[in-house]
């Protein structure tokens, strides 16, 4: 029992390990990308002098935040301005214990990992909220709770829309629900839910043309006006690494997870076709930042209580009336 133990730590500490190398390339990766996107889409060629394709220019850019003084406001609140950083990134790296990369590559398959990753995901919320207050700046204020707000209202069709793949399941374990989805993925089954659940995500990470908490025509650059260095740098990879996991979230629940597609040979290992929705999904995301202008927060709000939540519980009843009917 104690060797069981043990190994089990082992396990978790190295995993940890990995997920902290596998999240820091993976911003660096997806900030080169999406200057690559939004530079195609404008018709330039984006980042090219800092190695072949500009490639270690998100590099040059992550030394020179390192270097950068960490400069705290005289009249902030200097415990929760310290804090707030480090609050945000946390619950996204408890996202990549739950995250079935594929059979054998999962940290811990919990029986409730969709709920685990949507509790921790509020704290991100509290984060954004504690380091909005303590900057005692109106700009960094009106985005924190504008954010809110927003998290508030898109959370509740997220969790509808999620509801509806747990109904079909009966299963609240990632594993389980991949694993129902190895003949027909749910997005053929539940396309209303995964258009939804992709909407949500995307104000849910603060993404265009929901990026209202940080609109840099109206604030500054909301929440984080006064954060400086790396500071400023946690909430930048926060974000980019929240864009993974409701995109990994997505692949899961919706995309069959690491199964292939059935008219594929399946010797391609599981991660291989995981990875490759992800960043499908990712890129889509990306398309739709660097597509749509952003919408004013009244116009949001509006969507979300006045369409989305409506149309996510039609989805659910229409869900649990054919599950009870079959």
């Amino acid at each position: 029992m104690g060797n069981e133990l043990g190994t089990e730590w082992v396990r978790l500490i190295i995993g940890l390990f990995v997920v902290l190398a596998f999240s820091q390339l993976n911003a660096l990766f997806l900030v080169w990308l999406e200057r690559k996107v939004a530079g195609h889409i404008q018709l330039r060629p984006g980042p090219m002098e800092v190695g072949p394709h500009g490639l270690l220019q998100t590099i040059a850019d992550g030394l020179k935040l390192v270097g950068k003084e960490l400069i705290t406001p005289r009249a902030a609140d200097r415990r929760l301005f310290v804090m707030a950083p480090v609050l945000v990134f946390m619950p996204v790296l408890v996202g990549f214990l739950v995250i079935p990369f594929s059979p054998e590559l999962i940290l811990r398959d919990m029986n409730v990992g969709i709920l685990l990753i949507f509790a921790f995901s509020t704290f991100t919320v509290l984060a954004i909220l504690a380091g909005g207050w303590a900057s005692n700046n109106k700009y960094a204020l009106l985005g924190a709770i504008r954010s809110v707000g927003q998290s508030v209202a898109y959370e509740i069709p997220l969790l509808l829309a999620v509801l509806s793949v747990v109904l079909m399941t009966n299963s609240m374990r990632f594993s389980e629900i991949v694993e129902a989805q190895s003949k027909v993925w749910f997005i053929f089954l539940q396309p209303v839910a995964g258009l939804i659940f992709l909407i949500c995500a995307t104000a849910e990470t603060n993404r265009a043309p929901f990026d209202i908490p940080e609109a840099e025509s109206e604030l500054v650059a909301g929440f984080h006006t006064e954060y400086t260095g790396m500071r400023f740098g946690l909430f930048f990879l926060a974000e980019y690494t929240n864009m993974f996991i409701v995109s990994a979230v997505a692949t899961s629940l919706f995309f069959g997870g690491w199964h292939g597609p059935l008219w594929i040979d399946f010797k391609i290992p599981g991660i291989f076709w995981f990875l490759l929705k992800t960043y499908i999904l990712i890129f889509v995301i990306m398309w739709v930042r660097w597509t749509f202008p952003r919408i004013r927060f009244d116009q949001l709000m509006n969507f979300s209580w006045k369409v989305m939540i409506p149309l996510s519980l039609a989805n659910l009843l229409v869900t649990a009336l054919i599950v009870k009917l079959v």
